[in-house]
């Protein structure tokens, strides 16, 4: 017995011996030199967002297929499969638009008439290609013609007409004047038309966008969007193409008519048209009536705001034309060796309403720096463990078309096979890094950050400047429809994370949004692109090549429960009974538990050993609950009333697209039964908890791996 024993071992011990000798290089080098000095190249980066950008390229147009072209170039250039995935979708151009203001109906001689036009600087490079800009416009708007009289509304959001209502201002029949800066214009529009006005406007106010009128300077001397700079963007409130909602596009597929899109009731009903913060201003001197609030104002130098109506009116036209245009997805694929059915996903977008040097291509640009990093390290032997798929959407200004067209198409494998989405939209706005994500993923971008540099600062990493002062970074989550992450998390229920540094810059969408701009005042030595390639790819690099998948539910049990406090003190009734979903999130915080010690018990078992089939199947099984467990927070159902968003623990809010709520489906039944006070409104709150409940314990059920 003992002689056998001592044969085992020194049988183990020379096997082990043989495999360390023959063992290829392991992956943790290979991560290492990824986000090594020696691969990255913030002069190659700074050379791709130059030559995206020379161009305006809005989607749909021969300036972005170029754009595409190029995309495609450096992946295959990297030795990256790829190919165009083409898609033919609604897309809306301004055919015409005017604008005039008589200040007081007694003197129609005074009549202002906006000629609606950014300016081009002195010295402005790009002043030979300044006449491919198109005019400025709101995507989908509804072309028509309108009089009457303004009313200002702030930031046109529910709040802040409820505070007109109580100062008894009706604007049923104006023309709404609103300013950009805290919900999505699509919003900004349909809440006015739902509030009886007639047309809108939306300006840029000098407080929030050209800095503040005091001492900061507009561009190209200073970062601020100069009096003319327009932001401009689509107003649709729904996601992917309007003519085929819920079902990717083709040449001869089902298409809606036009009526039947404006009856989907996701397009607005009334003209709108964006306008410059001088235009904006202009407007605000002919409006009378009563002082608003301070929190209305603007900044020091500006006019006094006041609501209206009038006497000031406006004429607004608008005409514009809708096409079915081409849009093309540029898909690169790095197939992997041992589990090439399982698939990490990268993801950013690249058309842009103008030059889009931070919006969107800031991404692209540090896209392609991983796509030619990840060709090097292929050339040194790396090879992934699973599929790494890059993809480059079109037309996501439009309202994320290009995504949520192409997750439509493959929505059957993708709810199979992905592991995760990893979405960048616009790598660099600024100083300071910021993140969001599916909370099973937090800890993972915790981890990832702490081991790359801070581009701003060489002696601390990512991490240490996220942290600051406080115990643990702010890690938001993804409700919103705001980018193109949406599809994959609201609508297949797939975990995701999106990243960049700083957030929000004030030439946002106008003609500003240049490589000037980006080389002056966003990222001048290109180390936070570099960065951002360097996070973005590594987190990247671990989902694909570690053994066990870096997901911890117990992130997310304890997230649901920090949210169940806040429900608590929403609820419209008492007698609303949340023990149902209490009880589910502890038996998801349980099973989370589990999973994880189930883990280190096959890692600890595997030890030194040689690593068998059954250990194979073993991780594999695992890995797939950990996969799967997002999806069962999707209803096939979805929202009431928005059934194309089917995630019940994240989705947008009703009245802002660019709002991330947490239990959304709960949210409206709460907002609906405190306006009505009705026993059926009650009532389907306590059905909404119900759906929720079942939702988390049908997670706990996939990650115990195991049938009732």
């Amino acid at each position: 017995m003992i002689i056998k024993t001592v044969a085992a071992t020194l049988l183990a011990m020379a096997t082990s011996s043989i495999f360390l000798l023959f063992s290829p290089t392991p992956k943790s080098f290979y991560h290492s030199l990824f986000i090594s000095s020696s691969l990255s190249d913030n002069a190659s980066i700074s050379n791709h967002l130059y030559t995206l950008t020379r161009r305006p390229h809005v989607a749909g147009q021969e300036a972005n297929a170029e754009a595409a072209a190029y995309v495609l170039s450096i992946f295959t250039s990297s030795s990256i499969k790829t190919h165009i995935a083409p898609y033919p979708v609604a897309l809306t151009y301004p055919v015409s638009r005017s604008l005039t203001l008589t200040p007081s109906p007694q003197e129609p001689q005074s009549q202002i008439n906006f000629n609606l036009q950014q300016e081009i600087y002195s010295g402005d490079p790009y002043a030979d290609v300044a006449h491919e800009v198109l005019p400025t416009f709101h995507a989908f708007a509804k072309s028509g013609t309108v009089t009457a009289p303004v009313v200002y509304v702030n930031y046109g959001s529910l709040e802040d007409y409820e505070v007109l209502k109580q100062m008894g201002v009706n604007v049923s029949g104006s023309i709404v004047l609103a300013r950009y800066g805290k919900i999505y214009r699509g919003s900004i529009v349909q809440t006015a038309y739902e509030a009886g006005a007639v047309g809108v406007l939306v300006y840029t106010d000098r407080k929030d966008y050209g800095g503040g009128g005091g001492e900061g300077k507009w561009f190209p001397d200073g970062k601020w969007l100069p009096p003319s700079g327009v932001q401009v963007g689509t107003v649709y409130n729904g996601l992917g193409d309007p003519t085929t909602p819920g079902w990717a596009s083709s040449e001869e597929g089902e298409r809606l008519s036009d009526d039947e899109v404006e009856k989907a009731g996701d397009v607005p009903l009334i003209p709108s048209l964006p306008v410059s913060a001088a235009d904006g201003e202009t407007i605000l001197r002919a409006i009378g009536g009563q002082v608003a609030n301070d929190d209305w104002q603007g900044s020091e130098d500006a006019p006094t705001y006041k609501v209206g109506p009038g006497p000031g009116i406006v004429h607004l036209s608008y005409t514009g034309k809708q096409v079915i245009g081409t849009i093309e997805n540029v898909i690169g694929v790095i197939e992997g060796t041992e589990e090439p059915d399982r698939f990490v996903i990268l993801g950013n977008h690249r058309d842009a309403w103008t030059f889009g040097a931070v919006d969107p291509n800031s991404g692209t640009a540090a896209l392609l720096e991983i796509a030619q990093r990840l060709g090097k390290l292929q050339k040194r032997g790396w090879k992934p463990r699973r599929t790494i798929v890059l993809c480059n959407w079109d037309a996501e200004e439009y309202g994320l078309i290009g995504s949520t067209e192409w997750v439509e198409e493959n929505r059957q494998m993708l709810a199979s096979r992905a592991i995760a989405y990893l979405n960048v939209d616009s790598a660099v706005y600024g100083p300071g890094f910021w993140a969001s994500a599916t909370p099973q993923l937090d800890e993972l971008l915790k981890q990832a950050t702490q081991q790359v540099q801070d581009p701003d600062n060489s002696s601390q990493t990512i991490y240490q400047s996220w942290v600051g002062s406080s115990s643990s970074p702010t890690i938001d989550r993804l409700g919103s429809g705001e980018s193109d992450f949406a599809a994959f998390v609201q609508h297949v229920g797939i975990p995701a994370a999106d990243m960049a540094f700083g957030k929000g810059y004030p030439v946002y969408h106008s003609m500003y949004d240049d490589f000037i701009w980006m080389q002056k005042f966003g990222d001048p030595m290109f180390q936070r692109h570099v960065a951002v390639a360097s996070l973005w790819g590594l987190v990247a690099l671990w989902l694909a090549d570690a053994e066990f998948l870096p997901f911890n539910y117990l992130s997310y049990a304890l997230e649901l429960q920090r949210y169940m406090k806040d429900l608590e003190d929403e609820l419209p009734d008492k007698n609303i009974n949340l023990a149902p979903l209490f009880k589910s999130i502890e038996e998801l915080k349980k099973a989370a538990m589990k999973i994880n010690s189930h883990r280190e018990e096959i890692e600890q078992h595997k030890g030194w050993q040689f690593i068998g089939k059954n250990d194979h199947f073993k991780v594999r099984e695992l890995n797939d609950r950990l996969m799967m467990a997002e999806r069962a927070f999707t209803d096939q159902d979805g929202l009431l009333g928005r059934s194309w968003y089917k995630h019940l623990i994240y989705g947008p809010s009703k009245h802002d697209d660019y709002g991330s709520k947490s239990f959304p489906g709960i949210d409206e039944a709460i907002e609906k039964a405190k306006s009505l006070k009705t026993a059926e409104s009650r009532k389907l709150v306590q059905h909404e908890v119900w759906r929720v409940a079942r939702a988390v314990r049908h997670a706990s059920q996939i990650i115990n791996g195991e049938l009732t």
